[in-house]
């Protein structure tokens, strides 16, 4: 007896509950509707409430005592499905169900499948090969949507070395631009056996790697102002971190709601700016910008300057070419030209050294000339 009274203290509790093969039992045929994910069953005693959980997470109330609804149903993983009933005696009934069924090695499926959304428009899938998978074992993916059961099949796959596939591509994912959950599920053939399902279930909200937003400057040597824009198919409400450091001085932060910010005094300065959504990791840092802001009073002093050193040097060049005129003025005045005699005798005359003129029109500055009788020759 002694003994028996052990082994009913060791024995769990769920062994000790009724199951619906008891024909007493106040719940009967125990069964999941997947179409409409309702947990149903057939009541046949003295019922004072029921309620149902799932793999013992959490439990939710039957409606009218005849089913309990679920939102989502896994397809790939078996879930343990309870159902506890209360009496109108105070007493306790329990019974349960698996769902769904598996077939296959439980080893052949695609382990760590993760996917992420990133740079606003893609969507990566990618997983590893079931460690008992057939050799010839080949994964296929499809993301479907839990609230219209719309699927969508990969569109560009990347094998391994084996030609097995890995991963997943979407390169436009704005079609799937709403707040209801999504399910991956990657599925596998062979000739040799069959092979079992992998799925996730998650809001493609919560998976986006968020991009950097897009940051833009206009500054001066007050003030410079800094804008961006935030882009995302799935998250509205962002804070931002901005990064802002100034010369060789130590970088801080700012932590903002608003897509501007101005900047007093600013010079020249290195910024990044990231955005944050909360419950999530924060997003990518965007790449340093570096702002130059007294670069247009600069340029204005540059432009200055090159004016002012082409007025002076026009001025400098109009001043000497008045000098050289004038100067060639005096000397023509002070030293005017001689002229050359034409030897009359000689019969190569040096023409080239020869000047003619015009008795008849003697200026201001030319000397009168005497007539030269040749008396004869030596």
């Amino acid at each position: 007896m002694a003994r028996i009274w052990l082994l009913l203290v060791l024995t769990p509790v769920s062994c000790l509950l009724q199951t619906d093969e008891d024909p007493d039992a106040p719940i009967k045929n125990v069964r999941m509707e997947a179409a409409r994910k309702m947990l149903t069953w057939d009541v046949t005693g003295n019922v004072s409430e029921i309620r149902c959980s799932r793999n013992g997470a959490f439990s939710v109330r039957a409606r009218n005592n005849r089913y309990c609804q679920f939102h989502v149903l896994m397809r790939c993983e078996a879930s343990n499905y309870t159902v506890t009933v209360t009496l109108r005696d105070g007493s306790v009934f329990s019974t349960w169900t698996q769902y769904p069924k598996q077939e296959g090695e439980p080893e052949s499926a695609a382990r760590h499948l993760e996917c992420r959304v990133h740079d606003v428009h893609l969507l990566t899938c990618g997983w590893q090969v079931g460690r008992a998978a057939p050799r010839d074992v080949q994964y296929h993916l499809y993301l479907e949507n839990v609230k219209t059961h719309q699927r969508w099949p990969c569109p560009r796959y990347v094998a391994d070395e084996r030609g097995t596939r890995t991963q997943c591509r979407f390169s436009n994912i704005s079609g799937f631009a709403d707040a209801a959950q999504h399910r991956f599920v990657v599925n596998g053939t062979s000739k040799d056996a069959a092979v079992r399902c992998s799925e996730r279930v998650t809001l493609l909200a919560d998976i986006e790697k968020l991009s950097p937003p897009n940051m833009t400057a206009s500054c001066n040597q007050s003030n410079s102002i800094m804008t961006w824009k935030m882009s995302s198919l799935f998250q509205t409400d962002f804070n931002y971190e901005l990064e802002i450091r100034k010369g060789a001085d130590a970088p801080y932060t700012e932590v903002l709601w608003e897509t501007s910010f101005v900047l007093q005094s600013p010079r020249a300065y290195t910024a990044r700016i990231r955005a944050l959504v909360a419950g999530q990791s924060p997003g990518e840092w965007s790449a340093p910008q570096r702002f130059e802001c007294d670069q247009e009073e600069d340029a204005r002093l540059h432009v200055w300057v090159i004016l002012s050193v082409t007025a002076v040097a026009t001025l400098l060049t109009v001043g000497v070419a008045v000098l050289l005129y004038k100067g060639c003025s005096v000397r023509q005045r002070l030293f005017p030209p001689i002229p050359q005699m034409k030897d009359p005798l000689g019969d190569n005359a040096h023409t080239e050294k020869m000047m003619t003129w015009e008795s008849s029109r003697a200026g201001q500055e030319e000397c009168p000339v005497a007539a030269v009788q040749v008396l004869g020759e030596a």
